[in-house]
């Protein structure tokens, strides 16, 4: 990992991944000049995909979220660099794929202080040819199998004693030779014990229950089960 560091901001990057300028590459604009812009995702705020040399990236603006998140959009209290969430996403990032869990590597992630706080981007490989779990339940089921190899990405990201915070299935991706990723680590940090890991599972499941009710999408309590046996069998 290389540092690049001014007065305002710190700027941490993977030199093998991104040969751009790592100024210049957490600018949409600098993107879309060079038409390199290859796509986007609305959520809280706007994921551009972008097609850097080494290959696709996503660029996230980190945003706040609930009510709090109307007031203030993009700011957070400063407490030293190596405190702010794109550091510690990058990190753990680092350490996922250390532990072989499949999740994006962290190409390059940035802090810029500001007179109140400080903002945060991260700039992370974008996973090709992968759907979301909402996206593929809304139209069709799944085998045993699959829930089964869900499961065990679970266990291997638990094993490495990550808690991912907001574990649902927008944050469960399949790609197309039904490899299971496993994204969004913002907020998301290590953890020693282990009563979490249920409270993981848990959210997990109210999250299918809550897509089955909002979307209707293929889903029972036997996938439920096949996932749970692969979580165990790890």
């Amino acid at each position: 990992m290389k540092e690049l560091s001014t007065p305002k901001q710190m700027i941490w990057y993977d030199e093998s991944l991104l040969a751009e300028d790592p100024v210049l590459s957490f600018d949409p604009d600098f993107w879309r000049s060079a038409n390199k812009v290859i796509g986007s995702a609305k959520g809280r705020g706007v994921t551009w995909f972008v097609k850097t040399t080494n290959g696709e990236a996503a660029l996230r603006h980190y945003r706040r979220g609930g009510l709090f998140g109307k007031l203030i959009k993009d700011t957070y209290w400063f407490s030293g660099w190596k405190k702010t969430r794109s550091y510690q996403e990058f990190l753990l990032l680092n350490h996922l794929n250390k532990a072989g869990v499949n999740v994006p590597r962290p190409v390059a992630a940035r802090a810029t202080r500001s007179l109140l706080g400080y903002r945060a981007d991260i700039l992370s490989e974008k996973v090709p040819n992968a759907r979301d779990l909402v996206a593929i339940l809304k139209e069709t089921a799944l085998p045993p199998e699959t829930y089964n190899k869900i499961g065990q990405e679970i266990r291997k990201m638990h094993d490495a004693q990550v808690n991912h915070t907001d574990l649902n299935i927008h944050n469960i991706l399949i790609d197309d030779r039904e490899k299971v990723w496993i994204i969004d680590f913002d907020k998301c940090y290590s953890q020693n014990a282990e009563q979490w890991k249920r409270s993981n599972l848990d959210r997990l499941k109210r999250s299918f229950a809550k897509e089955l009710n909002k979307r209707s999408v293929h889903w029972c309590e036997d996938d439920w089960q096949a996932l749970l046996t692969g979580y165990r069998r790890s």
